[in-house]
């Protein structure tokens, strides 16, 4: 399986489209998503490169696995 990289904010903000999340509010340059079911909001600054441990922490926050990712990111 391929390592996680950053990757740009809209293609990470696409990824959690795509898994059933909705864009809540912006407050600043930090978006934030729900969805039913997950009881945190996630959380995504709007960074040319988002961080790699950012994405881990909003992939556990979200119950989203690797494998999952990677389909959903090539998607995207």
């Amino acid at each position: 399986m391929p390592r996680i990289t950053p990757v740009p904010h809209q293609h990470l903000c696409r990824v959690f489209e795509l898994a059933g999340f909705t864009l809540v509010r912006q407050e600043g340059d930090h978006l934030v998503y729900t969805k039913p079911g997950v009881s945190r909001p996630i959380v995504i600054p709007c960074y040319r490169a988002v961080p790699v441990f950012i994405i881990l922490n909003n992939l556990r926050t979200a119950g989203i696995s690797r494998a999952e990712y990677f389909s959903l990111l090539e998607k995207a």
